[in-house]
């Protein structure tokens, strides 16, 4: 059998090397097409390969009824449509790890050449002005670099930094102590990254808790001296609160390769003296280019041969008989990771996963999948899905477990998550109620009957008299309606939890009234 692979945008002719040497593949390399003649070419090719430039949309998909495989040649697959692939049966597969020394590179080249005014002295030179005095820089040695996001491209940066003898001090979600005296680098919280740090970089995924992280209150915990980097994404970075920040002299400078909007022509924060910038240029390298070929090209091997893929990030397809089976466990098992993951204090270090009841016969690795991506995205973001989930928490270390067992608690099937981190260990059962959909049956030793959707508060407390009624009255000072109330305790007096669903999400200012009473001891709102 052979195989057609299109080529839809350019790619380096080295990075194409393994697909040209496979002799049950053709190779049709026809770059820049429009919509209408990919459409026409399409219905008989079994893999696309991408860049950035290229949609495949919905309409490429259904007009592919050969199509196997999609692959991005680079990280971002926002030009895919995901969910068309993955309803017919399509793998997308992207090369992550490609660009990782070239992004690091240029956070670097970005790094000193902010120290050392290098693109605004060469602008005035340009300008045949010879000014010295004005372009006085600082030494590297001896500041300290924080690094926010210690994943592939973080730590390379750190790596680099220490041979520039640098002090680094870094956060990431998954970062303990131990992990980073091996790694040489000082361990902090956000908060104490951005009061320590002469120089800040960023290496995070952008999704919706990572948005705008560095805003106007992050600017005021820096040194008037620091600078920021950002080779990352954009919207990371509040671009208001940054121009503001620079000119009140908050902070020292900027340097940006990526931008909320993009291109960036005519960006204000372009007109300061103190940005330096570059056209989102990170992956940006012969090198670079050849590598994400090369990998993506050898994933699509592997698939049409065989079928296993070393970067999807779409689900793998399965049975049809399997998925039925499991269709209506996916709701449930990724709410309650979710649920418990939002719950849960400290560096995640391991995850438990229990069936019971009926779930013992059927194969359950696709709703372990499931339940570990609903666990890592409050982290990682959209990116991790139900087939890297495994992939992302091996990388940072983390302990997953499936066991089957034959206690149920009385409960047709039920599904427990465990979490345990540096700090805490913390659990969630749930189960499926005939006519009624998923419930959470169970929070770690209480037995209560949630719905595990719209606004959740979930508050730990002491089983007092009045303490139901004092939340309740401070919920209502907001202007906040409580739908539903679950209280679960284990002894009279003892340590209790309530569980509400209220009409809309808790403003900081009502969680920390809640917390600030006798009676609790822990408040958290959340949104599943």
């Amino acid at each position: 059998m052979s195989f057609r692979v299109l080529i839809c945008d350019p790619l380096s002719e080295e990075g194409l090397t393994p697909l040209k040497n496979a002799e049950d593949i053709e190779v049709i390399n026809t770059p820049g097409m429009q919509q209408e003649e990919l459409l026409e070419k399409v219905n008989k090719v079994d893999a696309l390969i991408v860049r950035s430039q290229t949609r495949i949309s919905r309409e490429i998909v259904e007009a592919a009824p050969n199509l196997k495989v999609i692959g991005r040649a680079g990280v971002g697959v926002d030009n895919i449509d995901l969910d068309a692939a993955t309803e017919h049966g399509v793998i997308v597969v992207n090369a992550p790890d490609g660009n990782t020394i070239s992004a690091a590179e240029h956070t670097m080249a970005m790094l000193m050449s902010l120290a050392r005014n290098i693109p605004q002295a060469y602008n005035l030179l340009r300008k045949d002005k010879w000014e010295r005095k004005a372009m006085i820089g600082v030494e590297l040695k001896d500041k300290t670099l924080g690094i926010i996001g210690l994943g592939r491209i973080g730590a390379e940066v750190a790596r680099r930094a220490k041979g520039q003898r640098m002090n680094v001090i870094a956060y990431d979600p998954f970062l303990t102590k131990e992990k980073a005296e091996k790694m040489g680098v000082d361990y902090g919280s956000v908060e104490d990254v951005l009061k320590t740090a002469d120089f800040i970089t960023l290496h995070t995924p952008l999704m919706e808790e990572t948005r705008h992280m560095i805003n106007r209150e992050a600017f005021q915990l820096m040194k008037p001296s620091a600078r920021i980097i950002n080779c990352s994404r954009g919207g990371i970075i509040d671009e208001d609160a940054l121009y503001d920040a620079l000119v009140e002299k908050q902070i020292a400078g900027a340097a940006l390769d990526v931008f909320e909007e993009e291109p960036a022509i005519g960006h204000k924060l372009l007109e300061l003296d103190e940005v330096i910038a570059t056209p989102h240029l990170g992956a940006s390298t012969i090198e670079a280019q050849e590598n994400v070929a090369v990998d993506v090209s050898k994933d699509i091997v592997h698939i049409l041969r065989d079928g296993n893929a070393r970067n999807p990030v779409n689900i793998a397809s399965v049975s049809e008989e399997v998925m039925d089976q499991l269709a209506p466990y996916f709701t449930l098992s990724e709410k309650l990771g979710q649920f418990i993951s939002r719950l849960t204090r400290g560096v995640l270090e391991k995850i438990n996963i229990y069936y019971a009841g009926e779930l013992v016969d059927h194969q359950t690795n696709p709703l372990t999948r499931n339940t570990v991506k609903g666990i890592l995205r409050l982290h990682l973001g959209s990116r991790i899905n139900e087939v890297n989930a495994f992939m992302a928490a091996d990388e940072r270390g983390i302990i997953i477990n499936e066991q089957k067992t034959t206690h149920s608690r009385g409960f047709t099937n039920l599904i427990t998550v465990e979490i345990q981190t540096n700090e805490e260990t913390r659990s969630v059962s749930g189960t499926l109620l005939n006519g009624l959909g998923p419930r959470i049956v169970k929070l770690d030793q209480y037995s209560v009957d949630v719905l595990p959707a719209g606004n959740l508060v979930v508050i730990r407390h002491h089983d007092k008299p009045g303490a139901i009624g004092k939340v309740g009255n401070l919920l209502a000072e907001d202007d906040i309606n409580i739908a539903t109330m679950q209280v679960g305790r284990t002894d009279l007096g003892g340590h209790a939890v309530m569980v509400l669903t209220v009409d809309k999400p808790l403003e900081e200012a009502c969680t920390n009234k809640i917390s600030q009473m006798e009676e609790v001891r822990q408040v958290h709102s959340l949104q599943l």
